[in-house]
């Protein structure tokens, strides 16, 4: 098979079938079943527990803080999240104590016969109170961390560009998103178990087992060697098993080196929603002078992120937002500041997007704001903003190529009929609304409004500025006898067909067809950190190092042959004789960053992203006027992949992403009271269904980029950046409303409606 075709995903059947095996569905001789018991309030001084005198404690197994043999901290970016409490409890669900026993219900039984001793403290609980400061949390002004982008006359160009033009325009706008939850189907979960004398080893459902490997050295003061982690089938990740498996398997492997025993964590659905990470909330700023023709003259943006009670990873978070924060459109003149504030909510850390989605939203929604005063139709508009080679990014980073503003543009409005939808839901509307064309059972055929709108948008793959040469993630490839290849790599397939994408990279480079490449399971004991399964690097960074390794194994043993690539026969030969001559049959490749890269960590300034991925959203929406419900009818976008390595699953990325998105939208609302979440089922945690998603329609557009296999880009996270100020635009277009946070609720347009009509 070959790149650009569709072969059946190598982990389909097994899936399909029910052979694959979750982390649930794993048992170890003599395993224990684990549980977390956590704080009940959102700030308090922690006093100590005590346990049931009067119940059975004699096969269960307790660990508190003092059974910590290393330093008492999660190790990922800062130092700051404890692995258990030992004095200060700064959210609601935060883990103190840890149990174990033979069995999950003796377990459960047991956390109910603890008494925690906690005194409430003054609890800060959004980001409006942090950022008064008025209670501290944390430091002085409760930051958890400050970046700023500075471009042409940075600081004061705003006034500057009004005082210099006295003809511009001043736009003014604020908004904000809220917590979303990655509401992966399988919940976070772990088995550890002793290794090699006093380490530790670990198999689990996560996206990032060398990160896994940093957090267990570092709590139980480890070597290399003393510490194992396995990636298992995993069922979906989205970012929020990223991070929280360091934790989550810190807890477990604490309380197998104390039983000596495995020790299996599962969190069931009301935990894992109220404890772990999710999105997080964003307040947006925009100031942004505009000449009387539109251009943009001068920008100024404020971002204010919630990063709940820990950093986790929320710099790169706020990092990749304020890169983002005026998306794909010129402005010569920036002044843009990001912070991440203290809350005393559930740490908030990876999802999907990594920031993005936020700011996307806000300057999608700004721009729909400023073509309108302009009387500019929205997507022509964009177009006359739209960056192009030779432009310079929020960072000035020069665009030398592989930009496709135009085609998706052209891809996305062509396919919606972008004029004369508009002007025949406009039509409709005047008359009084139209029948729905999704009618669903017991709502009635009230008359619908409808709109249609659109965003445009980019998203950078790979990690910013010089990370992916800090990180040089490495795969290994190994000639197996017969010509068959065997690839060894520390990236994981979280749902996303990884291991299908590399085995099908690899395989066009030497003819063969996926059952004659195997990929090894990601096992830190035998395979090489490929750096994380993030930041939309999977295909695009770690693939290229896939096919190099492939490139320069072909021409280690087909010489001056390898030129011409082989065909199999040729190859199967060529192989077997190269292994009988005791050719090394490896090859360890590092990833190879563009020489010419430049960028300054301190000023944020150069070269933030290897590529852009591109896309345009067109969203058709119908409005129950009576009830204000909002129905997705139509959706069509073209993205920017670089190269369709699988042209089905990258379509299948593109469509589950832009569902979230459109989740996001509208129904996707997480709701807390004195810090601790209020619907943490799937009942009332809802995130959308088949019965939600509109019929869609998504051109690959293959603008190549060089540095990727075959020119393919990252395309994880693009879908999920555009769907929501789309849908806020159409909404707008059916019913006049204007909305500036999401979700985009029934009862959040109600309350918009009274606003405007009074």
């Amino acid at each position: 098979m070959s790149v650009g075709t569709s072969p059946p995903r190598s982990d389909g059947a097994p899936k399909v079938n029910g052979e694959a095996r979750y982390i649930d569905d794993l048992a170890f001789p003599d395993m224990l079943h684990g549980a977390t018991v956590r704080s009940t309030m959102a700030h308090a001084r922690y006093k100590g527990f005590s346990l049931d005198p009067d119940y059975d404690w004699s096969d269960i197994v307790v660990v508190d803080f003092r059974d910590i043999p290393g330093p008492n901290e999660i190790d990922l970016i800062d130092l700051d999240q404890p692995c258990l409490v030992e004095d200060v409890i700064r959210h609601a669900e935060e883990p103190i104590l840890l149990l174990a026993a033979p069995t999950r219900e003796r377990v459960l039984e047991a956390r109910k016969h603890v008494r925690l001793r906690e005194e409430p403290l003054p609890a800060v609980l959004d980001i409006e109170t942090s950022a008064a400061a008025e209670t501290l949390i944390r430091g002085a002004d409760n930051v958890i961390s400050r970046l700023t982008i500075r471009k042409g006359a940075g600081v004061g160009c705003v006034d500057a560009a009004l005082e210099a033009n006295p003809e511009a325009r001043l736009f003014e706008g604020e908004y904000y998103t809220g917590w979303q939850e990655q509401m992966y189907i399988e919940p976070q979960g772990v088995i550890a178990q002793p290794y090699g004398g006093r380490g530790v080893s670990v198999h689990g459902s996560l996206q990032c087992p060398y990160y896994v490997v940093k957090a267990l050295k570092h709590l139980f003061k480890l070597h290399e060697d003393q510490v194992r982690v396995v990636q298992t089938v995993t069922g979906g990740g989205f970012g929020g098993k990223e991070e929280y498996p360091n934790i989550l398997s810190c807890h477990a492997a604490l309380l197998a080196l104390k039983a000596g025993k495995p020790v299996k964590i599962v969190y069931s659905r009301d935990e894992d929603l109220a404890s772990t990470t999710r999105r997080h909330p964003c307040v947006t700023k925009h100031r942004t002078v505009v000449a009387e023709d539109g251009t943009w003259l001068a920008a100024e943006v404020d971002i204010q992120l919630d990063g709940g009670a820990y950093a986790t990873l929320s710099k790169v978070v706020l990092s990749r937002a304020i890169i983002h924060a005026v998306g794909p459109y010129r402005c010569p003149d920036l002044a843009i500041d990001g912070v991440v504030l203290a809350t005393n909510t559930p740490p908030n850390g990876a999802f999907r997007g990594f920031g993005a989605p936020q700011v996307c939203f806000a300057v999608e929604r700004h721009v729909d704001a400023i073509a309108a005063a302009l009387g500019k139709d929205p997507a022509a508009y964009r177009r006359e903003l739209a960056m192009q080679v030779g432009d310079t990014t929020a960072t000035n980073q020069l665009l030398k190529g592989s930009v496709s503003a135009d085609e998706v543009l052209d891809r996305a409005l062509a396919m919606a009929d972008w004029d004369n939808r508009r002007a025949e839901c406009e039509r409709l509307n005047a008359a009084g609304g139209a029948p729905p064309q999704r009618p669903r059972p017991g709502l009635g055929d009230t008359p619908r409004l409808r709109g249609v709108g659109m965003s445009f948008f980019l998203h950078g793959g790979g990690f910013t500025g010089n990370g992916e040469a800090r990180i040089q993630g490495e795969v290994e490839m190994v000639l197996q006898p017969g010509g068959d290849i065997h690839i060894l790599s520390g990236s994981t397939d979280i749902g996303q067909g990884q291991r299908t994408t590399h085995a099908l990279i690899a395989g066009d480079v030497f003819g063969l067809p996926l059952d004659r490449v195997t990929m090894a399971i990601p096992d830190t004991s035998k395979v090489p950190d490929s750096g994380p399964t993030v930041a939309s690097r999977t295909c695009m960074v770690v693939g290229k190092v896939v096919e190099d390794c492939a490139t320069a194994l072909l021409a280690r043993v087909m010489g001056d042959d390898a030129e011409r690539g082989p065909a199999a026969d040729a190859w199967t030969e060529a192989a077997d004789a190269f292994l009988a001559a005791d050719g090394d049959p490896s090859v360890k490749l590092k990833y190879r960053t563009d020489p010419d890269t430049r960028w300054n960590p301190d000023t944020y300034e150069g070269d933030a992203y290897p590529c852009y991925s591109w896309a345009c959203d067109v969203v058709e929406v119908e409005v129950d006027p009576d009830t204000m419900e909002v129905t997705i009818s139509g959706f069509w976008s073209a993205q920017d992949v670089g190269k369709a390595i699988h042209p089905i699953i990258a379509l299948g990325q593109l469509e589950g992403g832009s569902l979230q998105g459109l989740g996001f939208a509208t129904i996707e609302e997480l709701r807390l009271r004195d810090g601790k979440l209020l619907n943490d089922r799937m009942t009332n945690c809802i995130i959308p269904t088949s019965l939600d998603a509109p019929d869609m329609e998504i051109f690959l557009v293959e603008e190549p980029f060089p540095g990727g296999p075959s020119g393919a880009k990252g395309i994880g996270e693009l879908p999920m950046d555009g769907p929501a100020p789309a849908v806020l635009a159409a909404i707008e277009h059916a019913t006049g409303i204007r909305l500036e946070s999401l979700p985009a609720s029934p009862e959040a347009l109600m309350a918009a409606a009274a606003r405007s009509a009074s």
